[in-house]
């Protein structure tokens, strides 16, 4: 199986109005606005810009969604839940994400790790500072997880083997890709990129 993950730029926020553009690898990516010029596309979000070329935009759809205050302080939302709308926002597959979840912690929110990894995306306590995340906190937690796998991927988006190094990095960290340039000899890093593209194949039906 293959895989390959376009570069996304940082995205926050839970829902705003904007449109979606609609790549022609299935990704929607959240946009203030766009601008076409010439061969390439400008999303605009969030005081960022990111430039795309036009043929991998295959159409622009409206953002309507707009939840109102008293239907998110009634409904907690489910893991699955917190899972699809971090992915949504960070411009990944869901099932890529929940794939991570389910290899990291097997969906338990309160796991630790020997190594002090923490909760469903099991993050290391200096990781989360870097997010600004509380790792306990389920929601945080997703969140922080999706947006350190989505910059992986940004980071190696140029190398043939992007998603096997994100994932290495993810689990190993970006010091020992480094170090092996590339996914590093430990049986424990190797079962673990298998073990998440195992279940993203089972659920994408690859």
């Amino acid at each position: 199986m293959i895989l390959r993950f376009i570069a996304i730029a940082a995205l926050s926020g839970s829902c705003f109005a904007g449109e979606y553009a609609v790549l022609a690898n299935g990704f929607r990516l959240h946009a203030d606005r766009h601008e076409t010029d010439g061969s390439i596309v400008r999303l605009y979000a969030n005081g960022g810009v990111t430039e795309l070329p036009v043929q991998q935009v295959t159409r622009f759809e409206a953002d309507e969604e707009a939840p109102t205050a008293a239907v998110e302080v009634l409904h907690v939302p489910t893991t699955e839940e917190l899972i699809a709308a971090a992915a949504q926002r960070n411009g990944l597959p869901a099932e890529f994400v929940k794939s991570v979840v389910a290899a990291e912690s097997a969906f338990r929110a309160d796991a630790v790790s020997p190594k002090g990894a923490i909760g469903l995306m099991q993050l290391m306590p200096s990781t989360a500072r870097d997010y600004g995340a509380n790792p306990a906190d389920p929601r945080q937690n997703i969140e922080a997880g999706t947006q350190y796998l989505r910059d992986l991927l940004v980071k190696y988006q140029n190398d043939d083997h992007q998603v096997l190094r994100a994932l290495a990095a993810y689990n190993a960290g970006p010091c020992t890709v480094e170090r092996y340039h590339g996914v590093p000899p430990y049986q424990e890093t190797i079962d673990y990129i298998a073990r998440v593209l195992r279940k993203y194949a089972k659920a994408s039906g690859d």
